[in-house]
């Protein structure tokens, strides 16, 4: 069953770490890097990381001794800091270099799909049932797809102002979604 509650708390989650506004400077960097980008590509490659993580990541846990609880407290602190990173301007991750790798793997990961976006995805299934988390990663997809196709219209609409706002706002957000999910999987 899913909760409307649930999956608008997710997508914001996922919205706040994947941070595809905030990635819009770096993807019209990777565009002119690389003359293009295929939305479509891009999407699907990060989407199917995403739920493939979502499928298989608790029994990879498992595997390595590690229960969701652990993870997700962990995940926490990971979301924590990419919400400080956001809000501080401050790079803590560094993320690989180099257009020769191609465009799936600096677009669908690291940038979208990266380690951040599946720590959260853990963390997120410590609170949340799957569907929710599914739907909110779907949501998330047509978000990714809409952006990726329309990079130079929001990049002129909101200008470089405006995309430092919603960051640092989204930051916030992020912060205090990785406390709730700290305080929840330690039962304080």
């Amino acid at each position: 069953m899913t909760h409307l509650k649930d999956i608008v708390t997710i997508t914001f989650t996922l919205f706040a770490v994947i941070d595809i506004l905030g990635s819009i400077p770096v993807l019209i960097a990777l565009k002119e890097k690389l003359g293009r980008i295929q939305p479509v590509r891009a999407t699907l490659a990060s989407g199917l990381l995403m739920i493939l993580f979502l499928l298989i990541g608790e029994p990879f846990l498992s595997l390595m001794g590690v229960d969701i609880h652990s993870f997700a407290v962990a995940g926490s602190v990971v979301i924590f800091i990419l919400g400080l990173e956001m809000v501080l301007g401050v790079e803590f991750f560094k993320s690989e270099k180099g257009a020769e790798a191609g465009e799936l793997v600096p677009i669908a990961f690291p940038l979208i799909a990266g380690s951040g976006t599946l720590t959260t995805i853990m963390s997120l299934k410590a609170n949340y049932s799957f569907y929710d988390i599914l739907i909110g990663i779907l949501i998330n997809l047509i978000v990714i797809y809409v952006v990726l196709r329309t990079l130079h219209y929001i990049e002129r609409m909101l200008g470089k102002a405006g995309l430092l706002v919603v960051r640092k706002f989204f930051g916030v957000i992020l912060i205090a979604i990785a406390v709730k999910i700290f305080k929840t999987n330690l039962g304080i």
